[in-house]
């Protein structure tokens, strides 16, 4: 597969080994700051959007700050996503590129999301800095609702720091083996990183990155991503996800496995909403196409006997199987908002990766690679006309 990222386009251009990296004698909190603060102040960029504490510190959003004391309530590694920063870029770029540059501190699947999205002609690229890092995972929504989410902060950035899997975050980042960002500029190095509390390293991957770095203090060289840490710890993940496959791999087969797990739903698409994938201005499964016509209700009163209301619960979800599979990222939003906890993510990102290896493709991996849906070649598949 000749997949090629920034990280790697940008060392063939310059013939180098291992990406530059920065080495900055202060915690990885103190860095992250004076690292935005001087992309500020040194006019890099026009503003920065990142998590940011909102309504006296009683919520977390994703904010645009153009001050540098706004920045004092900004979260740029706070594990929770309260909406994919990917979807939020699409909205912010789809009526056209920014005109001034911003920087953008997202998760990896937030990155990956806006590049499918960019793909599919719904954001631009230009103009935008991101930021991102080696990612831990974030935790469930309810956690931040239940008040749970600030006692579990510290033992969350321990155990990144130790390089181990983190109990209560979401399935899909449990699971998750994109946790390396191969398309942002510039790489926090948090994951296995014991010495952060003294050391703030970022990975500068693109020209992008160090030119909006020069002269940002601190000690320039070259070093591996991927440590042996990051190693052990991406075979940690491997066996969460097959463990996860596993159980939902005999939950989802046939039609009473289907109908078992989406018969759950109420119906509510809030699953859809929050999929920075699902981006029609109109979706059919909200249409008035989608109502049933009396003379359709006759019928099928005729041959069950009675309706489920809502109908079509089970050909929404296969609906949207079908339409979001290839370019799933697996961010796990739409679990984290299911009313009623369909494992959505577990089972989007099994069939996804089923979908993705048939066509030899990763989502949000090339800006360059087309969507498998929207290109056709007279190559393909041709084991299904023999």
């Amino acid at each position: 597969m000749m997949w090629k990222n920034r990280i790697q386009r940008s060392m063939q251009r310059e013939g180098r080994k291992m990406p530059k990296l920065l080495e900055m004698k202060k915690s990885i909190d103190e860095g992250m700051k004076v690292l935005l603060e001087f992309l500020l102040e040194k006019d890099k960029v026009r503003g920065i959007i990142s998590l940011k504490k909102i309504n006296g510190n009683k919520g977390i959003s994703y904010s645009l700050m153009t001050s540098p004391e706004e920045l004092r309530d900004a979260l740029p590694l706070f594990p929770l996503m309260p909406a994919n920063a990917g979807k939020l870029l699409s909205h912010i770029t789809l009526r056209g590129a920014l005109t001034e540059p911003l920087a953008v501190v997202l998760k990896p699947c937030e990155l990956r999301a806006f590049i499918e999205l960019v793909k599919m002609e719904q954001g631009s690229l230009d103009n935008s800095l991101f930021i991102s890092q080696t990612c831990p995972g974030v935790y469930p929504l309810d956690t931040s609702i239940n008040g749970d989410l600030e006692k579990l902060v510290s033992q969350y950035r321990d155990e990144s720091l130790s390089a181990e899997i983190i109990p209560a975050i979401r399935n899909a980042c449990k699971s998750c083996l994109h946790f390396i960002p191969q398309n942002a500029d510039i790489v926090v190095s948090l994951i296995g990183e014991e010495k952060a509390h003294e050391k703030f390293k970022i990975f500068l991957n693109s020209e992008k990155g160090e030119k909006f770095t020069a002269g940002l203090e601190g000690e320039i060289g070259e070093a591996e991503l991927e440590t042996e840490k990051i190693i052990l710890f991406k075979d940690k993940r491997e066996k969460e996800k097959k463990k996860l496959f596993e159980e939902i791999g005999g939950e989802i087969q046939g039609v009473e496995g289907i109908i078992k797990l989406f018969g759950k739903c109420i119906g509510c698409h809030g699953c859809s909403s929050v999929c920075p994938i699902c981006y029609c201005n109109l979706c059919f499964f909200d249409s008035q196409r989608n109502e049933s016509e009396p003379s359709a209700l006759d019928h099928d009163l005729d041959r069950k006997g009675g309706l489920r209301i809502p109908p079509n619960t089970i050909f929404y979800h296969l609906g949207r199987l079908s339409h979001v599979s290839a370019s799933c990222i697996g961010c796990g939003m739409c679990e984290d908002v299911c009313p009623v906890n369909i494992p959505l993510s577990a089972i989007f990102s099994k069939v996804g990766e089923s979908i993705q290896k048939t066509f030899d493709y990763e989502p949000g991996w090339d800006i360059e690679e087309a969507v498998p849906f929207v290109t056709y070649r007279e190559d393909e598949f041709k084991e299904i006309g023999e």
